[in-house]
């Protein structure tokens, strides 16, 4: 059965590392006939949660800043799969995706359909480690979803300029995991 796939590219740099890890992991999963959509998080703007907390008042089902991060919460309530790619800054998650994250908040009681979350990250250091915090960060997110769980990573290390990841192995270990969902 076909899955509905959301890949969410937190770089502002398109046609970066991550955003190639990205490619490799839709190219996988399309070829096993599931329905992908990807968005990139520099196309709109993005405002910071204010904490009002006024998603989760009763009848709530949305923030009440409607802007682009808005757009993608509701693809993400739809979607059967979320794989975040994001390059590693200072061994976490970029800051847009961050913000995003926690524009998340209208999804926590809600009837959203998403268990499985991948993630993707690049980053300069090649060091095995460098993505640990990052992979906290997704992390602490999904366990606030208690029916998804984190169900994969790739990680492609050393890789700083624009295109220095082609010929990395990380690009097929994410077109494998693409394949696998």
């Amino acid at each position: 059965m076909s899955k509905k796939i959301l890949v969410i590219c937190s770089s502002c740099r398109k046609g970066g590392n991550s955003d190639a890890l990205a490619e490799s992991f839709i190219e996988g999963t399309r070829e096993c006939g599931n329905d992908v959509e990807k968005v990139y998080l520099a196309d709109g703007q993005i405002s910071f949660c204010r904490g009002c907390l006024a998603c989760q008042k009763e009848g709530a089902t949305e923030c009440v800043m409607h802007d682009y991060a808005a757009q993608i919460v509701k693809k993400m309530e739809g979607a059967d799969v979320i794989v975040f790619a994001t390059p590693v800054y200072f061994y976490g998650m970029s800051g847009n995706l961050k913000t995003l994250l926690d524009r998340t908040n209208p999804l926590y009681d809600g009837d959203y359909k998403f268990t499985e979350i991948y993630l993707l990250a690049t980053a300069a250091d090649d060091a095995e480690n460098a993505v640990d915090g990052t992979v906290k960060g997704i992390t602490g997110w999904t366990d606030c979803f208690g029916r998804s769980s984190l169900c994969g990573v790739v990680f492609a290390g050393g890789v700083t300029e624009k295109g220095e990841i082609a010929g990395h192995p990380a690009l097929s270990r994410a077109y494998s995991l693409g394949r696998s969902v």
